[in-house]
């Protein structure tokens, strides 16, 4: 095989597929990633056998086509290092030859027809989605998940596609994220009876996949045990998440007692400030609402106090609830700053809404003020 192409090209592409690439396996050859070449395409492969990606470069200058395997970290590290625009690929049945400005590296090489087949998009019948929307639903979601979470449906994201309507939702029990928007449907997908949940690593494999090409949409498909999705440049496969996702719907307070509004970025530097005085053992703040005032107070033992003030426009009775200040601060970072936000209240001790005009729902549960 032997290949040119920019090496900006194949350092994006690479960085892309090193996501899915696992860093400790019993199988070795899941380490390296594969490249076919052939007709001007080229194609980075990888996969960990529960996600795989097929990341494409379509220019490329194919002289000889063919197919090897890269050791991902050792590939990454000589691409960073790399001189020049372009870099070139050779090799034969035991070498591979990686040669860019004044700098040439040789490499040992497996067998390519060990690796593992990822299969690329085939399917007749999925759902379109803009990739502006998909991006931007995705990080509303993912930061809300649980990876470290024994019940394994908490460790990704529920994706509910019903006729051109499309829902994400997230939780590690202590807060939960929704989020809606639009699609459309090309032949007749089916919707499952039980929506699917994706797993954390999968969702954020397709967010890194929608780069700056927004102009054709993502295809995607989901089936009985897995979801393939197609975007400009990637086709991903992944298995779907094993267990049950809790019935979020129920977990959405239809009522409140109090209704505040706030501008995304004053109220993101208020408890980022607030967030400096706590540590593991005193982490909450304390929001105290009071006429036309949010005061935030924080204590930590060994460490001191904190108390930041934010005009609102709030003419309520007086109300404190005591949050996590990570978990509004995620909330608020994953916004546009001059995004308008309203807090829904019930009490001190019931569950948090938050909600933007563009169909998210963030739902935090307080924490008890006898810490």
């Amino acid at each position: 095989m032997k290949l040119i192409c920019q090496r900006s090209d194949l350092a994006t592409a690479f960085q892309t597929v090193s996501g899915v690439v696992p860093t400790r396996t019993p199988k070795a050859i899941l380490q390296n990633v594969k490249i076919e070449a052939q007709s001007g395409m080229v194609t980075l492969i990888g996969t960990d056998q529960e996600v795989g990606i097929r990341y494409r470069i379509a220019e490329a200058d194919v002289q000889e086509p063919g197919e090897l395997l890269l050791p991902t970290s050792r590939t990454l590290a000589i691409l960073r290092e790399l001189h020049g625009e372009t870099i070139s690929l050779e090799s034969d049945e035991e070498t591979i030859w990686l040669r860019g400005e004044r700098a040439e590296y040789k490499l040992s090489s497996g067998d390519p027809a060990e690796f593992p087949v990822v299969s690329d998009f085939q399917e007749e019948n999925y759902h379109l989605i803009s990739p502006v929307i998909l991006k931007q639903m995705i990080r509303r979601t993912l930061f809300a998940t649980d990876t470290e979470s024994t019940r394994y449906a908490l460790g990704g994201v529920l994706i509910d596609l019903q006729g051109e309507g499309l829902t994400l939702a997230a939780t590690d029990t202590r807060r939960l994220a929704v989020v809606e928007g639009k699609c459309t449907v090309h032949g007749s997908p089916e919707s499952p009876a039980t929506p699917p949940v994706i797993p954390s690593k999968a969702m954020s494999l397709i967010e890194r996949s929608l780069g700056e090409d927004q102009s054709e949409p993502v295809w995607f498909a989901l089936r009985n045990n897995d979801v393939m999705v197609k975007t400009s440049h990637t086709t991903l496969y992944s298995r779907l998440v094993e267990g049950r996702f809790p019935k979020y719907q129920d977990v959405i307070p239809k009522s409140h007692t109090a209704s505040i509004e706030l501008l995304a970025s004053g109220f993101y530097s208020a408890v980022r400030q607030a967030q400096i005085v706590t540590n593991e053992e005193s982490r909450g703040v304390d929001f105290e609402f009071s006429a036309g005032l949010l005061t935030l107070r924080s204590q930590a033992a060994e460490v001191g106090q904190s108390k930041v003030e934010l005009p609102i426009g709030y003419d309520g009775p007086d109300l404190t609830i005591t949050f996590d200040p990570r978990y509004v601060a995620e909330f608020l970072k994953v916004l546009e700053p001059e995004q308008q936000v309203r807090l829904e209240l019930i009490d001190s001790e019931s569950a948090a809404v938050f909600r933007t005009g563009d169909g998210y729902v963030y739902i935090i549960m307080p924490l008890s003020r006898d810490r």
